[in-house]
């Protein structure tokens, strides 16, 4: 049960809209990355990035401030550019760059391992928090999952090689997501989580719009060769994985458990390997299949043993331990 925001009584949201919602967000944000792919074959990445999260960050701001949320203060426009510029320029611009070489179901994976880079930057940090076991058991065999996907020493068969240079921009933007997740955890940002997300798309968008203007893009730019099929990608883009995937996730974050909206961490992964696979005959080999079962449970652990490590930390506050 949660707390009504209007009534302050307590209720319980039906299993069928919390499932609804969940199966969206699987699936819209797992889908993502295959419309990246289609959308980037004949848009430049970079503005075609950048156009998408100025159209949705304009909606979902002038959503939030109609909502009557109050007007962002300086500090907190500079917070969500901080974090704009890491997720969407970073990690984001990282993976539409990568996906012009690199499949849209190794994308994804390679993605998923921002958890790892989380903990391993908290590791590092000398106030960081000494992580439980079984984390670390984690993060070593997603590591060792990476490896093998990508195969620096080439040992496979030209066919089932990845591009060295793509695999190796989205490990970066792994990373870039992953610093731009933590600095967010303490930046001083709006209390709406709408308002909040739409500032950042804000300026990761200019800042990607920025990017595509200065590596040549708008030169290359001719929109009589997007094919339609680009351009669907673009719009499924903006619809479905900033408006609707988006407006799913954050309703379950204040409706449902927190250890079941995590869920969508390695469940998007497979849905976009999946999705890959069938829809645009995208390889599947034995190695990419050991490597993504790897990279998909060492996710899992980590999540699961850090709610559970989380929840008997409160159950100890709770009886006064």
């Amino acid at each position: 049960m949660v707390m009504n925001p209007v009534s302050d009584k307590l209720y319980s949201p039906s299993p069928f809209f919390v499932w609804s919602a969940m199966i969206s967000v699987y699936v819209v944000w797992g889908s993502t990355y295959l419309a990246i792919r289609i959308a980037v074959q004949t848009m430049p990445p970079f503005l075609m990035a950048g156009a998408r999260f100025l159209i949705a960050g304009s909606v979902l701001y002038l959503v939030g401030r109609v909502s009557g949320n109050p007007k962002p203060s300086r500090k907190e426009w500079q917070s969500a550019a901080v974090v704009g510029l890491l997720l969407l320029l970073g990690g984001n611009g990282g993976v539409v760059w990568a996906e012009q070489w690199v499949p849209s179901g190794i994308a994804a994976l390679l993605v998923a391992t921002a958890p790892l880079w989380m903990i391993l930057i908290d590791i590092l940090h000398p106030s960081g928090r000494r992580p439980h076991g079984w984390v670390i058991w984690g993060v070593g065999l997603g590591f060792i999952g990476i490896l093998i996907l990508i195969d620096p020493l080439q040992s496979v068969s030209a066919k089932e090689t990845i591009d060295p240079a793509g695999a190796g921009v989205l490990v970066i933007a792994s990373l870039l997501w992953s610093i731009g997740s933590l600095y967010s955890r303490k930046a001083k940002l709006p209390k709406s989580p709408l308002l909040g997300t739409g500032m950042e798309m804000l300026a990761g968008g200019l800042g990607l719009l920025i990017l595509g203007v200065l590596t040549g893009e708008l030169e290359r730019l001719s929109l009589h060769n997007i094919s339609r099929s680009s351009w669907f990608g673009w719009l499924y883009l903006v619809v479905f994985g900033s408006w609707i995937g988006f407006s799913a996730y954050t309703w379950l974050l204040r409706s449902a458990p927190t250890p079941l909206v995590s869920t969508y961490a390695y469940v998007n992964p497979i849905v976009a390997v999946l999705l890959g696979y069938f829809l645009a005959d995208e390889p599947l080999t034995l190695r990419i299949f050991i490597a993504a079962s790897m990279v998909v449970g060492s996710v899992a652990l980590i999540s699961i043993t850090q709610q559970g490590s989380l929840s008997l930390k409160r159950r100890r506050i709770k009886n006064g331990e």
